[in-house]
């Protein structure tokens, strides 16, 4: 980041830069209002934890993982491979046209594909593990007590729900019905079994058993 310059929502101060007025105005042309939300309200959450936490990070790093997370989650979305990764190529995409250096732009597409995998995305850089514990804390209350109950309510009343929890659950049925191959290994497998009639998942036991290898 090249500049201090900072701006308010809901009560929390985030970095204001082109890059990360850019990101915004990407955001907001190409999510649901739903969504939009969604990737506001957990950037803030991010921003705070790591104020709070005196934690030091690169903050247009983090708000273009934040704020370009969900860019694929959607009914519409077709593969080929799961949403985190065709989302995290875009926003590195968006990151390297925008100047960002490799580093950064990969710290970004890590963020990005590991936003939904708490159990590795919490154990890598600052960036990342701030990525995953904003969002994790907007979809399952990750860490909840960790911003005081106040300031959550003001940044929820800013950027509304929206019935997130049905629209995100529509979004993932969809994926686990259209595209089952890409949700094995990930969260999207609890909404296919849960959810899905029909779907079903190969065990990892059998392709074990079945590998080309004598023992």
């Amino acid at each position: 980041m090249t500049t201090t310059e900072t701006r308010m929502f809901a009560g929390i101060s985030v970095p204001k830069t082109p890059l990360v007025d850019l990101a915004i105005d990407y955001a907001r042309e190409r999510y649901e209002t739903y969504l939009f939300n969604h990737v506001l309200r957990s950037w803030l959450f991010a921003v705070r934890i790591a104020e709070l936490q005196d934690i030091t990070h690169d903050g247009e790093v983090v708000a273009l993982g934040v704020l370009l997370h969900d860019i694929t989650l959607n009914e519409g979305f077709a593969g080929p491979r799961r949403f985190e990764v065709e989302a995290a190529d875009l926003a590195r995409d968006f990151a390297t046209k925008a100047g960002l250096n490799q580093r950064r732009a990969q710290l970004i597409w890590d963020s990005v594909a590991l936003n939904s995998t708490p159990s590795i995305g919490l154990y890598k850089e600052a960036e990342v593990m701030l990525c995953t514990t904003g969002i994790c804390f907007d979809v399952v209350g990750l860490k909840y007590n960790l911003i005081p109950s106040s300031e959550v309510r003001a940044i929820v009343a800013e950027f509304p729900r929206l019935g997130m929890k049905q629209k995100m659950a529509a979004c993932f049925c969809h994926i686990a019905k259209t595209q089952p191959e890409t949700t094995y290994d990930n969260f999207v497998r609890d909404f296919g079994e849960r959810l899905v009639p029909g779907y079903r998942v190969p065990s990892t036991v059998d392709l074990v058993a079945a590998a080309p290898f004598d023992g």
